[in-house]
């Protein structure tokens, strides 16, 4: 099921649409509000979906990560992370909640376990899915064949150590 058509309709435009300026006002506020900017190193774990940004070898922010899919470059294909059996059970938070939402407004890019990959639907899925989960900001990460997508929640600086 990877028919674009069937999902291009006047309301997943508006999902999308609302979803769009969500996630920019969102990761802009993310950036500006922790200073996720210049000389910022990041440390991530899907094994206990973590995320850790440090400065000078000091850690100042972290948060939860949620794996949203995953891009096959070679193959050039989508896969929802709620479908890929290879990924640890934390890494997925309420991944599933976003399947559902999808089944339960017909639109079918959600539910399909992967499609062939379009740029443009992916950032579509992405950020309809961090505005259906609520998340605090985008996130991607590429090595080898894989571009990984993930969303970021519940950031909190850490506290200061002496």
């Amino acid at each position: 099921m990877d028919d674009r058509s069937k999902h291009d309709h006047s309301g997943w435009e508006a999902v999308v649409l609302a979803a769009r300026e969500r996630a920019r006002l969102r990761q802009a506020l993310m950036v500006e509000r922790f200073g996720l900017s210049g000389d910022v190193q990041y440390d991530w774990s899907m094994d206990d979906a973590q995320i850790t940004w440090s400065r000078d070898g000091k850690v100042f922010l972290t948060g939860r990560l949620t794996v949203i899919g995953s891009v096959s470059v070679s193959q050039q294909t989508w896969l929802w992370s709620w479908a890929n059996e290879s990924l640890p059970h934390a890494a997925l938070g309420d991944m599933e909640r976003v399947r559902q939402f999808g089944e339960e407004n017909d639109y079918p890019v959600l539910p399909w376990s992967g499609f062939t990959y379009d740029p443009e639907l992916v950032a579509e899925a992405r950020m309809v899915a961090a505005s259906v989960l609520d998340a605090e900001g985008l996130w991607a990460e590429s090595m080898d064949d894989v571009q990984l997508h993930f969303m970021i929640h519940d950031l909190a600086l850490a506290a200061e150590r002496q």
